[in-house]
């Protein structure tokens, strides 16, 4: 009875609930930006401090399960996930909410201004790269059910075409990131040129956030041929 209890407890402690709520936690911080830039754009100052504050927080909170994930990943052979994948998975995942709040403070700090012709692109993009987290939040919170079917039959194929449309979504974000830059290029002349180099920053990082959770997709792929 003892034996079986221990047993129990070490699934009890299996890393892959944290894992997913880790990556909830980033896009949380992510999505955030939605509000964040309608308040730049308006030049809503007061608005705009609010929720950067609130976007630190909530990368805060996910530097916390961070911590907590890696300080008490077991170390037992009866991992259903290899250590190293699970640390690279949360590696990545971390990405996308320290990159949140890495646009939200330079854009906060330097109180930038987009201009009017970019606004509605803008957006757009922003909100296309935050699909692609979105994706890999779906896409991850399939892992215990991958686990509990030795990451094989219909689960596997489920999930396989979900990391295919991740995969679709981050090539769709990167066709607007393409289409903003060139409407930037377009208007270098009549901007003020430090505002454009912070620009073209932005709009990077803002892709990064594509391409981190896309790189959480790939990661979670090789799980699929082990």
């Amino acid at each position: 009875m003892v034996a079986n209890s221990s047993f129990m407890n070490m699934f009890a402690q299996s890393p892959v609930k944290p894992l997913q709520q880790h990556i909830e936690k980033a896009h949380d911080c992510a999505i955030q930006l939605i509000p964040f830039f309608e308040a730049v754009i308006a030049q809503d100052w007061q608005e705009a401090e609010k929720l950067q504050r609130q976007i630190s927080k909530l990368e805060h909170d996910a530097d916390e399960l961070k911590r907590h994930l890696r300080q008490h990943l077991p170390k037992s052979i009866f991992m259903p996930v290899a250590r190293t994948t699970l640390l690279d998975l949360l590696r990545m995942q971390d990405r996308i909410a320290n990159k949140a709040k890495d646009i939200a403070g330079i854009m906060l700090g330097r109180q930038m201004q987009i201009p009017a012709s970019m606004a509605e692109l803008m957006q757009e993009f922003l909100q296309s790269s935050l699909q692609v987290t979105s994706q890999a939040v779906d896409t991850l919170n399939e892992l215990d059910e991958l686990v509990v079917t030795g990451f094989r039959g219909r689960e596997a194929e489920v999930v396989d075409k979900m990391i295919t449309r991740l995969d679709e979504l981050e090539s769709e974000t990167d066709s607007r990131e393409k289409q903003l830059r060139l409407m930037l290029f377009k208007q270098e002349k009549d901007l003020p040129p430090i505002d454009v180099m912070f620009l073209y920053q932005v709009i990077d990082w803002v892709g990064e956030l594509a391409d981190r959770a896309q790189q959480v997709g790939s990661r979670f792929q090789l799980l699929l041929t082990r």
